[in-house]
């Protein structure tokens, strides 16, 4: 499993770098550490969204642990609260 550190500051300045760092670890288990996010925007939130359904869709797991409080508070915000347990794809 590829485990990527998420930046504290997932602004649209890390929407474009974090999509390029997601598709070339396409095909892989992937565990996201977000456990340093301190605030996260709309494009990073998007992102993660579709990572989470092209992560399910090729049956690979893409895992977000650990997750800060700030991280948690502002999915929460977003209407996503789930999305740190949504983030598991399906393996096998």
């Amino acid at each position: 499993m590829t485990a990527v550190r998420l930046p504290a500051l997932l602004d649209i300045t890390a929407a474009a770098p974090l999509r390029d760092d997601l598709l070339a670890l396409r095909g892989s288990d992937v565990t996201l550490d977000g456990g340093e996010v301190e605030r996260i925007g709309g494009l990073c939130l998007q992102v993660l969204i579709s990572a989470s359904k092209t992560w399910a869709l090729d049956g690979k797991a893409l895992t977000l642990a650990p997750v800060s409080d700030a991280l948690t508070e502002q999915l929460a915000a977003y209407g996503c609260p789930d999305l740190n347990t949504d983030l598991v794809g399906a393996t096998g």
